[in-house]
């Protein structure tokens, strides 16, 4: 599994699966099990990627500065959206990359039984 690429179809038929209830609730109940380690993880690599440094603040304070309300409520929509998209980009990669380590211990594990 470590070392496992996907192919595009491969990826989107993945993606269809998890509509399943059934297949997305074990993963629901894994998350919500492992969702305070997975919280650091997500925050230090959003840290690391400077998503969240001088740039954001910077965003932060020129979207509450605009007086106008309206035009003001669009930008927070806007920049919630765009830090939205960004997290669920980074924590599927953290995804990606747990079930990998989980795949390969548990191969290890067998391994290990087998000798």
């Amino acid at each position: 599994m470590a070392g496992a690429t996907y192919s595009a179809e491969e990826v989107d038929a993945a993606v269809e699966a998890l509509a399943d209830p059934e297949r997305f609730g074990h993963a629901q109940e894994i998350v919500t099990h492992a969702a305070p380690g997975l919280q650091r993880v997500l925050g230090s690599a959003l840290q690391d990627g400077g998503w969240f440094d001088q740039a954001h603040e910077a965003q932060l304070s020129q979207v509450s500065g605009i007086e106008d309300p309206t035009e003001r409520a669009r930008a927070i929509h806007t920049l919630v959206a765009e830090e939205t998209r960004l997290a669920m980009l980074v924590g599927v990669s953290v995804g990606f990359e747990l079930a990998r380590e989980l795949a390969a211990r548990r191969e290890d594990h067998q391994q290990g039984t087998q000798s």
